[in-house]
């Protein structure tokens, strides 16, 4: 769906905070997070790791995309566990029109999105808000019994992308400079740090948000433009640089036998158009070495990012375009395989156990609860995770997945990820392997090690129930309030006499219409469209088009719907103590 408005409208600093005093002193949750699911880290197990030299409280973090472009989402993360947050891809086109649906979780991951959907301008002040809200949060006292007394670091990585001369415009370049210096946008925020937050208005935040990037340059970039990207983010700006990589390295025989047979996806249409136009694995071998001694003689580090998602033919017909990106567990196995051969054809080059390199592998596929610690043991740094946040539970299944990781780690009889590792290493070279990487990549080619990437384990569609959604009433699943990657919706107590034990209505400005809880709501209907959509800013509000309900200060002060359902949303606001925002609409 195209908008007259951007889809994205972010709230303030100031309304952010209030939100998150008012909902925490109301229900003891921040952006609709139950206290339950913070992440507290266990003492007695350090899952701490080093990115690119930075120190990370823990391994695991949003890769780039929906869940690391907003402020509240981030915050949302670093809650839920995160201490590495891969930040959305920005570049020059800020006016992009991506269609609606963007996104299907449906079965495994399919999605048409790329990149920003905010002005640069606006994506530098959500990082800044993000990093803000988290200084402050790591310090206020009543969040202290949920994450403890020391959080942990944390680190932001920049992601830019897609061409040189997008990158070396001088709305990119400025973005790039004012994340390493931040210090007049921090100054800018600070008068919204008020009402019981005030006393950390003047906190000394350190004006670096960000000094590492990973070098988005999706599908089809050349290897000469990766090569002057690399060297011009190095040599322009001092940066540690991380490059993504994609799938279509292994090539598209391997890439075709492993999603289509192996993994019985016989219904995806792997385009072989793709890996003609991209990055041949022979120059890729090249091209690691080749931007590794570049980055060394300079004084930097470089490391590589497995893997960019993989391009297919739309043979769904859910959203609108004639190619999507597929994620998911299928991705998986096939990032994991190119590690392996990648590893084999470059010994003593990647930090991983068993190589002894110096190259730093990010990776992102697939990550979930179940692979977590098989996919840490191999040694990459960090595991960042995006298709497994869309499903039921979204940030929640953050801390389970570290509390998992932690009970695997003492299990084995370590206390840290880094004996984790050792173990892992020690295991494989006792089976004949060499190293903890090519035994798992092994493992994944068996029957056994596959099965839970198989067809047959991610078939299963989304529960569903005979019956229409409506605007008030409905089973009352809380799943688009936890798959919505941008706390679009909230839940409140139904009044008496209204069906259903909870309403759900929708923060407008915060939904851009991705289709999430299209797909896993049971009931037949869009919750984006037909629950009550508010809004705060009454020129978005006359953009718009269908029902709406503008407020202010807690109160409806114009709806497009019946006089019925404006009194309902009125009453509704009134019974959740105030404003739901925590503040006006004016701030």
């Amino acid at each position: 769906m195209s908008h007259v408005s951007p889809p994205l409208t972010p709230m303030s600093l100031g309304t952010l905070l209030g939100r998150i005093g008012h909902e925490w002193e109301s229900r003891k949750k921040i952006f609709d997070m139950p206290n339950a699911r913070i992440w507290q880290a266990d003492d007695s197990v350090d899952l701490s790791f080093e990115f690119l030299g930075r120190r990370c409280a823990t391994p695991i973090g949003p890769a780039a995309g929906p869940h690391s472009q907003l402020a509240e989402n981030i915050v949302l993360a670093w809650l839920g566990g995160s201490r590495l947050f891969e930040l959305k891809t920005v570049q020059v086109r800020d006016d992009l029109e991506i269609g609606r649906p963007c996104i299907d979780m449906e079965t495994i991951g399919y999605n048409i999105e790329w990149s920003q959907e905010l002005e640069v301008e606006q994506s530098l002040t959500e990082y800044v808000k993000a990093w803000m809200i988290i200084e402050i949060l790591k310090r206020w006292e009543p969040l202290r019994e949920f994450v403890g007394p020391n959080p942990g670091p944390h680190v932001f990585d920049m992601s830019v992308g897609y061409d040189l001369a997008g990158i070396c415009s001088s709305k990119v370049e400025h973005f790039i400079r004012s994340m390493m210096d931040a210090s007049a946008e921090i100054e800018r925020l600070r008068e919204e740090v008020d009402g019981m937050f005030a006393s950390y208005a003047e906190l000394p935040f350190s004006p670096v948000i960000s000094d590492t990037l990973t070098l988005s340059t999706f599908h089809g970039c050349p290897p000469e433009e990766i090569d002057a990207i690399t060297r011009h983010l190095i040599d322009a700006h001092d940066l540690d640089v991380i490059v993504k990589l994609n799938p279509t390295l292994l090539g598209y025989e391997a890439v075709a036998d492993i999603v289509n047979r192996r993994l019985g996806y016989a219904d995806v249409r792997v385009k072989e158009a793709a890996f003609a136009d991209d990055l041949q694995f022979a120059r890729g071998i090249e091209l690691i070495g080749e931007l590794r001694s570049y980055a060394a003689q300079r004084g930097r580090r470089f490391g590589i990012k497995l893997t960019n998602t993989l391009v297919v033919e739309n043979h769904k017909g859910f959203m609108p375009d004639e190619t999507m990106y597929l994620s998911g567990p299928p991705l998986h196995v096939v990032s994991m395989e190119l590690l392996d051969k990648l590893a084999a054809a470059l010994p003593h080059t990647f930090d991983l156990p068993g190589h002894d390199g110096d190259i730093m592998v990010s990776f992102s596929a697939g990550i979930g609860k179940e692979n977590l610690a098989d996919s840490l043991g191999v040694g990459i740094n960090p595991a960042t995770v995006c298709s497994d946040l869309l499903k039921p539970g979204g940030y929640g299944r953050l801390a389970p997945m570290l509390r998992s990781l932690t009970k695997t780690i003492a299990n084995a009889g370590g206390s840290s990820l880094a004996d984790l590792r050792s173990i892992r290493q020690q295991a494989a070279n006792a089976a004949g392997h060499p190293s903890a990487c090519a035994s798992y990549a092994e493992s994944l080619r068996s029957v056994e090690g596959a099965a839970s990437y198989h067809l047959d384990a991610n078939e299963k569609l989304p529960r569903a129930v005979d019956n229409d959604l409506e605007m008030f009433g409905c089973v009352a699943c809380n799943l688009c309030v936890t798959v919505c990657p941008n706390d679009a919706f909230f839940n409140i107590a139904s009044l008496e006499g209204m069906k259903g034990r909870q309403q759900y209505l929708v923060l407008a400005e915060l939904c851009n219409e991705c289709g999430n809880c299209l797909t896993f709501c049971p009931e037949r209907g869009d919750p984006a469209i037909i629950k009550p959509r508010l809004f705060t800013d009454p020129d978005l509000f006359a953009q718009r088009e269908g029902q709406g309900f503008l407020i202010d200060g807690g109160f409806v002060v114009e709806a497009r719907s019946t006089d019925a359902a404006a009194e309902f949303v009125g009453e509704l606001l009134a019974s959740r103590v105030g404003n739901p925002l925590g503040r006006g609409a004016d701030s």
